[in-house]
């Protein structure tokens, strides 16, 4: 490899690996670089997928934009439905339950947002539950769904965002349709040798089983939990975050689908982890994240094939990981996209997200054929900060929580967390404050709904108090009422899908 040769240009791109990292990846770079690079897929059918992930939040809508995909065609294609947010039950204490709503909430006044005027109003009984300000929280409390609206700037219409659930499976198939329509080739087999330069320590090919040598300049590792490149040929290190996100396995399994399609995610807090469901057209995806110190596989099964809705689909598949991330995704000539990078629980649904962002970071830092260093730290540096980010607000639903009934509860509730969160968390006591730090995946929303959803108990901003009580309180109400009011007209969740993005199932 030509590390110190600054004539050097990259004309070969090879993705180790497919599932929703490798094809993500390929169809992106297919679309922007096809006619400047050479772009390769290597995968095998025996390896198989995780596909765990079948939630998204709205940054993924972007990316399909970049694609130029069609909405309706990719729901079609994808058995997908729509997503405004995500439930929580049990998080907080046994049977109570919140959502994590996308999109605005309320209405700012001043400079101050809805969940300011929130605390002090319903410290004195004169606000309803939080949930009741968010258009999306409602309208996915009954079943509706719309498209923004931007007619009308004053509307809470404008304020809906959304995602999307979907098979990963079939997303990535329907996106490997494209990328091989833009001259991505894909190569079938295993890899039986990584083969690197003996002076610079580059990968400069792979050997398959069959015999055939791929040769390339840039590798993108997309190899999920094997590491193939990054882990197994580059040997970077891992930092693990057990200590603080204790669960380490998930059971995933697909079951029949039951009662109404409902427009969000669900996380149900169990005795030593919680349930994911996600519905789809044509099944409900459900999964168990847990910790295996303290629960055993087997019991862990047993508690889920008895909290699904309808009847098993298929046979459960267990995965274990470390949660934690590669202490570098960018080294050398090759970069870790999707699990060989890292780990994090999919209770937010970024697990497909974390894709997106290394892909469009790659984009924006692609390398020269020298490879210079400033610009892999700087991929290293922000994937650093994402994860970081990302990880704190996980750990928030865990160490903000009234349970003590279990052992897993009462340790999370008790640990020591990161210094970053402990600040963050500190500072939204004092005065429900929040500042962004840099380019969040999860921003003021998002984090004042957990916090205030798992039971927080914070003071409001001093400055609330520059309105009268009086006038918080019509604030409040004309913010319920309004929203209340849209949800009455917007369609019904399944109805809207039936409409325009029914799949043939």
């Amino acid at each position: 490899m030509t590390g110190q040769n600054q004539k050097a240009k990259i004309a070969n791109v090879v993705i180790v690996g497919g599932g929703t990292a490798g094809w993500m990846s390929a169809a992106l770079f297919s679309k922007l670089f096809a006619r400047h690079y050479a772009i390769t897929l290597v995968e095998s059918e025996e390896i198989g997928i995780i596909g765990v992930g079948e939630a998204t939040i709205p940054a993924i809508k972007n990316f399909n934009n970049l694609l130029g995909i069609n909405e309706y065609e990719m729901m079609q294609a994808t058995q997908g439905s729509y997503k405004l947010g995500i439930e929580f039950v049990n998080w907080r204490k046994l049977g109570q339950s919140y959502i994590h709503g996308f999109g605005r909430i309320g209405q700012d006044r001043l400079w101050l947002r809805t969940h300011q005027f929130w605390l002090k109003m319903h410290a004195l009984g004169k606000a309803k539950d939080f949930d009741r300000y968010s258009i999306n929280v409602v309208a996915a409390r009954a079943n509706k769904f719309a498209h923004a609206l931007w007619d009308n700037p004053n509307s809470p219409m404008k304020d809906i965002d959304h995602a999307y659930h979907f098979d990963a499976t079939l997303y990535s198939r329907f996106l490997r349709k494209q990328a091989e329509a833009q001259g991505v080739n894909r190569i079938e087999g295993r890899i039986e040798k990584v083969v690197q330069d003996s002076v610079t320590g580059y990968v400069t090919k792979l050997v398959m089983g069959s015999g055939v040598e791929i040769k390339g300049d840039l590798f993108i590792d997309c190899s999920g939990l094997h590491g193939l490149l990054l882990d197994k040929a580059l040997g970077v290190g891992f930092e693990d975050w057990s200590k603080w996100l204790v669960c380490d396995r998930a059971i995933a399994q697909g079951c029949e689908n039951s009662g109404e399609l409902k427009p969000y995610t669900k996380s149900i807090a169990r005795e030593a982890g919680w349930q994911w469901r996600i519905p789809l057209q044509h099944r409900i995806g459900n999964g168990l994240v847990y910790s295996s110190q303290f629960m055993n596989d087997d019991v862990a099964s047993e508690v889920l094939l008895n909290n699904l809705d309808g009847a098993p689909i298929g046979t459960p598949r267990l995965v274990k990981f470390t949660p934690g991330k590669r202490k570098n995704t960018f080294e050398k000539n090759v970069v870790a996209i999707g699990l060989s990078s890292g780990f994090l629980e999919p209770l937010e649904s970024t697990s497909i997200h974390l894709i997106q962002s290394a892909i469009l970071r790659l984009v924006a830092l692609f390398p020269s054929g020298e490879f210079n260093q400033i610009d892999i730290d700087e991929f290293n540096r922000q994937t650093n900060f994402e994860y970081e980010n990302v990880r704190d607000f996980i750990i928030s639903h865990y160490k903000i929580t009234e349970r003590e009934d279990a052992p897993m509860w009462r340790y999370t509730k008790n640990m020591g967390i990161p210094q970053s969160l402990e600040d963050r968390i500190n500072l939204f006591k004092s005065s429900a404050r929040f500042f962004k730090r840099g380019d969040e995946v999860f921003l003021e929303e998002s984090w004042a709904q957990v916090l205030l959803g798992q039971g927080l108990q914070a003071n409001y901003d001093p400055s609330v108090d520059l309105i009268t009580e009086s006038e918080a309180e019509e604030l409040l109400n004309d913010i319920e009422e309004v929203i209340a009011d849209c949800v009455d007209k917007m369609p019904n969740h399944a109805q809207f899908i039936e409409k325009y993005c029914k799949a043939e199932i």
